[in-house]
């Protein structure tokens, strides 16, 4: 920013004014969004797709096809993302950049997450229109929307599922906006909308937290507002007749009247109002890190800073003040609490019971208990727990029944499994005890009498005189039983089902299920 902030740098050839061009979209960019961190930079377009850039050790060059033009920092592409069938209009990065939200004209809102990269979170599909604007609550507990359907919608990040839907100050509204980028207050108390109407003028209608109420709005623009934009920071001012610091926060405004109006909660009228910048519609708008450079841009290509200074917006709030003004308003369950992902169930059968209640119709019973981000499976034991179940098979292999183990209670919030620890917060996995734990195993094996079919796999049969007929008498039991694999070894020779049968055919075919024993291949008897 230093030719814009300085005149004088302006002027000097020696500063470049253009860092970087990137040429990776196929159709018009739509929006542009930095990351928190500054590792990214995400930009979504016409194409139904939304890159996401980081820049290169690579100190960057001419510009292929540019006429001359030379980058003087380079980005390469980390991440294009593809899962939208129509152009993406806006995108926004939620709180400590755990997960970016892209709106589309396909009437969705997808969200990614981040760490995982082309994985996605949600899919919200409750608007009937273009969604045209989609912001976070700093919170980080809301996600918040607004389409062509002349609705507002509220989503919840806990569930994803929708907190209020509100459509009152937007029925009166036409689609003549190609954006409606609404925004959230720094301190989370209001969400300010893009294009309403009261009383048949265009407004930003002011949403409380509390109860979703809409009594208040932003009035004055002669057209509709296109995006509405809060400075990230909280000021404060001394006021000397009360002999009271006043905390109060900063709103810019762009409309289709080609005017941006800069607003205080503390005053009743705009700061200030600036017209006739732009030949055309506003389009977006973005405030710098210290909040006193805000930067617009329209529809007809140009982009226009407006430079304030402390006497004008206040001093801004410290991050720790402004941080624990936050934990007080909203507790502890903010911040990186906050960002670290709600936990998701990804056990059907718990997800099924947490939606639903308990389900009767269901085998196995289960609770789940909910605190904050935190939840515990508590599951009812089924079957044998402290037994497996032997039978042979008529060709001496050995069939166990799988028993059902009962998640060691002590181990809920640490599991241990193949000698790693992993999170507690694998919130839905049954957590399992390492099979090289020192602990000596109490399941006794119960042998049972008779012989059942062995398994044969699709196009294979066995060998002829191999198959023995079951004994006489009622069927043995058949339970739900898998094959478990001997290693290769010397050959039981004292099994009685093995050594069983008459000399001479019957006796090769004994000698094979012996080889086949030893080999442990179902292929031998072929």
């Amino acid at each position: 920013l230093a030719p814009i902030l300085n005149p004088k740098l302006q002027k000097d050839s020696s500063v470049p004014k253009m860092l970087c061009q990137m040429d990776n979209h196929l159709a018009c960019v739509n929006s542009v969004r930095w990351s928190g961190s500054g590792k990214y930079l995400a930009s979504a377009g016409d194409d139904q797709r939304v890159i996401l850039w980081t820049k290169s050790a690579y100190g960057g060059g001419a510009v292929f096809g540019g006429g001359g033009k030379v980058n003087h920092e380079s980005y390469r592409v980390a991440y294009t993302l593809r899962i939208h069938d129509g152009d993406v209009l806006d995108i926004a990065w939620s709180p400590g950049d755990v997960w970016l939200a892209t709106a589309s004209v396909d009437n969705t809102v997808v969200v990614w997450d981040v760490e995982k990269l082309p994985s996605t979170v949600a899919i919200l599909k409750g608007h009937t229109g273009h969604v045209k604007g989609v912001t976070w609550d700093p919170v980080g507990k809301y996600l918040a929307t607004q389409s062509a359907d002349k609705t507002l919608r509220v989503w919840r990040t806990s569930d994803w599922g929708e907190e209020a839907m509100v459509s009152e100050p937007f029925e009166e509204c036409g689609g003549t906006t190609h954006v409606l980028r609404l925004d959230w207050s720094p301190d989370g108390q209001y969400l300010v909308s893009a294009h309403a109407m009261n009383g048949g003028g265009p407004t930003a209608q002011i949403l409380e937290r509390d109860g979703w109420k809409f009594e208040k709005d932003f009035v004055g623009h002669r057209k509709a507002v296109t995006c509405v934009r809060f400075n990230d920071n909280i000021f404060e001012k001394h006021l000397e007749e009360v002999g009271k610091k006043a905390q109060y926060v900063c709103l810019a405004i762009g409309s289709r009247d080609r005017s941006l109006s800069v607003w205080l909660t503390s005053l009743k009228r705009p700061l200030f109002v600036i017209h006739d910048v732009f030949e055309s519609s506003i389009l977006d708008l973005a405030w710098s890190k210290d909040g006193l450079v805000l930067l617009a841009c329209s529809m007809d290509g140009s982009v226009a800073a407006v430079v304030l200074n402390e006497k004008e917006l206040g001093t801004a709030m410290p991050k720790d003040t402004k941080s624990a003004l936050l934990k007080k308003i909203y507790g502890q369950n903010i911040g990186p609490a906050q960002n670290a992902k709600p936990m998701l169930i990804e056990n059907p059968e718990l997800l099924k019971l947490a939606q639903n209640g308990t389900d009767n119709d269901s085998e196995a019973e289960a609770s789940v208990a909910v605190n904050g981000n935190r939840a515990t499976p508590s599951l009812v034991k089924r079957g044998p727990t402290d037994k497996q179940l032997e039978m042979r098979t008529s060709d001496g292999r050995r069939r166990i029944t799988p028993i059902y183990i009962v998640p060691n209670s002590e181990t809920t919030n640490q599991a241990v499994m193949n000698g790693n620890s992993m999170s507690s917060e694998s919130f839905g996995k049954y957590q399992m005890q390492s099979s090289s734990s020192e602990a000596k195993s109490k399941i006794r094996v119960e042998k049972l009498d008779g012989v059942v079919e062995p398994n044969v796999s699709p196009g294979k049969k066995s060998s002829p005189g191999s198959e023995k007929p079951a004994p006489a008498g009622p069927p043995p039991p058949r339970p739900n039983m898998i094959a478990i694999k001997h290693k290769p070894g010397p050959v039981n020779t004292t099994n009685p089902v093995i050594n069983s049968g008459p000399s001479g055919p019957a006796s090769s075919a004994s000698t094979e299920v012996k080889t086949s024993t030893a080999t442990d291949s179902s292929d031998s008897q072929a």
